[in-house]
C-alpha cells in the first residue's frame, strides 16, 4: 500500500495552510472535531480533493478512508498545536 504525500504548507484559497499530520480519515476527523470546539478551522486533503466539510454520509458509505493531510490556517497553528496538546517543537522535528 502506498502512502500519499502531502506538502507541510499550501496555499489553499488563497491563505497559507499548515499540515499537523497526515493520518487515517477517522481519526482526522476525530482531531478536527476538538479543534472546531475550540475555534480552529480545518480542512482535510484526500489524494482526490480538498474538504472544508465531511458530511457523515460519506464517511458512513465508504468514502475515502486512508491517509489524508490535516490543515489548519497557518495564522491558527499555535492554538492547534494547544487544543492537541502537541509540543509545536515535536510538530517541526516530523517536516
Amino acid at each position: 500500500m502506498t502512502t500519499s504525500h502531502y506538502e507541510d504548507r499550501v496555499v489553499y484559497q488563497g491563505d497559507v495552510w499548515v499540515r499537523l499530520d497526515t493520518l487515517p480519515r477517522l481519526l482526522a476527523e476525530g482531531w478536527r472535531r476538538t479543534l472546531a470546539q475550540g475555534g480552529v478551522v480545518t480542512v482535510i486533503r484526500t489524494p482526490f480533493m480538498w474538504a472544508m466539510a465531511s458530511p457523515v454520509i460519506e464517511i458512513e458509505t465508504g468514502g475515502y478512508l486512508g491517509d489524508v493531510g490535516l490543515y489548519v490556517p497557518e495564522v491558527q497553528l499555535p492554538e492547534a498545536l494547544h487544543l492537541l496538546g502537541l509540543d509545536p517543537e515535536d510538530a517541526q522535528s516530523e517536516e
